[in-house]
């Protein structure tokens, strides 16, 4: 390890890392503005520079290398110095010819009270500039509708290009002209387009991108800051909820090493107008063909009277894919004492069984293990759209690999943002990759540790069980599934899906699945369906449908019986992740008007059915579902899956059908109720679908 003497003090510093990083290591802050740890070294901004001992200037501390500084003459460790006046008057100089065009616009800049150039100035800078030209100023650009500009404050730090280049993967912003003339933009000025681009917002040191939807909301210190968890997609980002009384203003990115780092995608960032918008604040009774208001007696009265006029199997409960754990359990303790074995957590129809092994539906490489893989194979997946994190670890491990990786991808073709090779459309090439005769087999010589990704497209189709054991065949064969290393992994599209797998939440012995349920309620066989935030559109009818769910969507249109949820931001709930991480939310605001959590409405409605479920409170509840799944009370922690269940599966025999793999989302931006009732999602897919960001998500 390299030796160095920085502030007079010794230390030993890891070989290969830059100064600035050297420099935090031994605990001195280095000030800076272009260098981000996670984009490559710009080296623009110079605020970072540092003194030497035997260099004839300052040098750039995140430029250069710990390797690359000479002993002294008597063999001394180099020697640096942060705190000397040559490193007092670089900085100060540095700030002054910064402000020398910024507009100095702090009372009205969102970024206020967050701003690295604010507070930088205050550590780092004087109280006056010498410069009395007029400032240079610069036409704002229009980035789409999540980003707001103010491009005379732009300081060249080239984080926002950086990242779009190299994180998200699209060369969407650049900069133009030279000198005083550069300026940062889109090319032809079109909306930015990548799903992760609100990510520059939190990159910009000096509030030249700021939050469009947020501007001139709220300052940061108005704010209540509650840790939680991201419910968009089945990565389980750890975020940040801000709020001012009973309103979400915003959502920012929590870092995270092991899941998103410090990155969350658009959708996870920017739904937050979706949740106070179409929602359902008190029980409603369909009455003559019209849902009207009732009282929470009168909407338990309705659901009691039909079932206790049923046998069990006449009824039938659903969960949903934003669904918690807890009320998910509670949803199957309560079929469970109303005997109905009808009873699913697979909305999209996924193939998947817990019955054969844990193993089998998670992603068993873990988030973090991309970073080890040496190569890919997707299978009926758009991982840019299912989960943009995810993606960008996947395109990362890509563009550091020595040589390039290999990746290759079965189903419909799709811009992943990375270079891949397209074997084929559906399970014929699955099944060549599985027998060792396809010629992408060769790619793989060498390879020690291979992934296999199987995504929701390939599971959630009527031979979804023979296409995964296919893919566990595959894993197999490229030695994907060994001692050391599990690459066999299943990447989820819904929050609430592993969870439900993990409790059990599938058809009991001789029980329906969701399509059957649906299909047996269109026969008039189910007459009682309990869903718990069911989005989908249900089956037609004399069935009684009972949804418990938060916003006025589709499932709500259609339900007989209303009775209002808590939202992932109003309630203390547990999820688990892809990777069988089991995190939980935070309430940061109240659930609006008479809307409660949805495991107590389970409980009120026991106890109308004259079946009390066995808990009062939320910790009792929780006493008996880690009782009942272990696993669900080790938070933050991926419990390896046995993978033997993966050589099981493989062992079965597969004969899935022809048809190719097709897509599981079919609109990025209005997948969930939540997204379909903010505005700021309409207008992101209208701009992604060719039309006005002004739409709505009624528009038709």
């Amino acid at each position: 390890m390299p030796k160095l003497i920085i502030n007079d003090q010794e230390h030993d510093v890891p070989d290969g890392i830059t100064l600035i990083q050297a420099c935090e290591f031994a605990g001195v802050e280095i000030p800076r503005f272009c260098y981000h740890e996670r984009l490559s070294i710009a080296g623009n901004c110079r605020m970072c520079l540092v003194e030497v001992v035997a260099c004839p200037k300052p040098v750039a501390s995140c430029a250069m290398s710990v390797n690359d500084l000479r002993p002294g003459r008597d063999g001394a460790p180099p020697t640096v110095l942060t705190n000397s006046e040559t490193v007092r008057k670089a900085q100060e100089g540095t700030l002054e010819f910064l402000l020398i065009n910024h507009p100095l616009d702090c009372p009205i800049c969102d970024q206020g009270g967050e701003c690295d150039l604010q507070d930088q100035t205050m550590a780092y800078g004087f109280d006056a500039g010498r410069f009395q030209d007029n400032k240079r100023a610069v036409e704002d650009k229009y980035l789409g509708p999540l980003i707001k500009t103010y491009m005379t404050r732009c300081i060249h730090c080239t984080r926002c290009v950086r990242f779009m280049t190299e994180v998200a993967g699209v060369d969407e912003l650049g900069a133009i002209g030279r000198g005083e003339d550069m300026e940062i933009t889109t090319y032809l000025e079109h909306g930015m387009r990548s799903n992760l681009s609100g990510n520059v917002v939190d990159l910009c040191p000096v509030g030249a991108l700021t939050s469009k939807p947020y501007a001139f909301v709220a300052r940061p210190w108005e704010l209540t800051k509650t840790p939680s968890i991201d419910v968009m997609d089945a990565l389980g980002s750890s975020i940040r909820v801000d709020a001012r009384g009973r309103e979400v203003l915003r959502i920012l990115p929590r870092i995270y090493e092991a899941v998103n780092e410090e990155w969350i995608s658009d959708k996870a960032r920017h739904v937050w107008d979706g949740l106070r918008t179409q929602r359902l604040d008190r029980p409603y009774i369909r009455r003559d063909g019209k849902l009207e208001p009732a009282t929470w007696d009168e909407a338990f009265g309705v659901i009691a009277e039909r079932l206790k006029a049923l046998t069990a199997r006449r009824s039938a409960a659903i969960a949903g894919d934003l669904a918690a754990a807890e009320e998910m359990f509670a949803l199957k303790l309560l079929a469970e004492q109303l005997g109905s074995p009808n009873i699913d957590c697979r909305q999209d129809g996924a193939k998947l069984d817990p019955a054969l092994g844990r193993a089998t539906y998670l992603f068993n490489t873990t988030v973090a293990g991309i970073d080890g893989a040496d190569a890919v194979l997707l299978v009926g997946t758009d991982p840019r759209v299912e989960a943009p994190v995810l993606n960008a670890r996947i395109r990362r491990r890509w563009r550091q690999a020595e040589e390039r990786l290999p990746i290759g991808l079965i189903g419909t073709e799709a811009d992943l943002t990375y270079g891949y090779d397209y074997l084929g459309a559906g399970p014929e090439t699955l099944a060549k990759i599985a027998d060792g005769s396809h010629p992408f087999l060769k790619r793989l010589e060498g390879v020690e540790r291979p992934m296999v990704i199987v995504g929701q497209a390939a599971l959630a189709r009527p031979d979804g069980a023979a296409v995964l054991a296919l893919a566990a065949k595959a894993a197999m064969k490229i030695g994907a599934v060994k001692q050391d290393w599990n690459g066999f992994n299943v990447l989820h599209s819904a929050a609430g899906r592993v969870a439900g797998l993990d409790l059990g939440l599938v058809p009991g012995k001789s029980g329906r699945d969701v399509e059957a349920i649906l299909d047996a309620a269109g026969k008039g066989h189910i007459e009682v369906s309990i869903s718990s935030r069911r989005d989908r559109h249900g089956a037609a009818g004399a069935m009684l449908r009972h949804l418990s769910g938060s916003h006025g969507d589709a499932g709500a249109h259609r339900a007989d019986v209303i009775l209002p949820g808590a939202a992932y931001t109003e309630k203390d709930g547990t999820y688990v992740n892809t990777e069988g991480r089991a995190q939980m939310t935070s309430r940061a605001i109240f659930p609006p008007g008479e809307a409660r959590e949805d495991w107590k409405i389970l409980r009120a409605l026991s106890a109308v059915l004259g079946q009390p479920l066995p808990f009062d409170s939320l910790q009792a509840l929780r006493a008996q579902m880690y009782a009942a799944c272990p696993n669900l009370a080790l938070l933050d922690l991926v419990e390896p899956a046995d993978s033997g269940a993966i050589e099981k599966l493989a062992a079965q025999t597969a004969k899935p059908g022809k048809e190719r793999f097709g897509l599981t989302v079919d609109d990025y931006y209005l997948s969930n109720p939540v997204a379909r009732a903010s505005s700021i999602m309409a207008a992101l897919s209208a701009m992604h679908a060719g039309g006005s960001e002004k739409a709505t998500g009624t528009d038709g």
